[in-house]
């Protein structure tokens, strides 16, 4: 078993793959099962109806079990990277190009229609966030923690956002943990 096997087999699932995991999960068989025969078909049902069991994206899941079963650590980290690869390199170009074109008048509008939908969707969020603070600490740890937040970022010390939010996930570990 090689490495470049292993990246050619779900490159390709993930240049071909249009649509997400349903769309997918036939072209990793046809590499899987059917051109490298690292698998039979029953082999290659098991490991699907657990990757459907977990949650994520169903591709990669795959990518990373049978990359490991073929080569290991390498291996998962591989058939991950192939995997996304083309996604990664579409994104990249298309970033590319808005930035080669952001000062043109119709990529300004095409913005500028967008930044509501994006203010919708953070305002949902956010909503969100707070009903399940809300239930998940109480009023009290929530309104010490936004506070606490707030003065961290915005106050004397302005520390950046990450920091912040490591420093939450450490409070809630140590004492918003069952």
């Amino acid at each position: 078993m090689n490495q470049w096997h292993l990246f050619l087999a779900f490159f390709r699932v993930g240049m071909l793959g249009y649509g997400g995991g349903p769309s997918s999960i036939p072209l990793v068989r046809a590499e899987v099962v059917t051109k490298y025969r690292w698998m039979t078909d029953e082999e290659f049902a098991e490991i699907l109806a657990i990757a459907n069991a977990l949650p994520g994206p169903i591709a990669t899941k795959m990518a990373s079990y049978i990359g490991y079963e073929q080569a290991g650590i390498l291996g998962a980290a591989v058939a991950v990277f192939a995997s996304v690869a083309p996604s990664l390199i579409l994104l990249m170009a298309l970033l590319q190009l808005l930035y080669k074109w952001k000062d043109a008048p119709q990529v300004k509008r095409l913005t500028a229609y967008i930044r509501p939908a994006i203010a919708v969707m953070l305002g949902i969020m956010a909503i969100d966030f707070f009903r399940e603070s809300y239930e998940g600490a109480g009023l009290v740890q929530m309104v010490c923690l936004a506070a606490a937040s707030a003065l961290l970022m915005f106050g004397k010390w302005r520390l950046h956002p990450a920091y912040v939010i490591a420093l939450a996930l450490v409070y809630g570990a140590v004492f918003l943990s069952p």
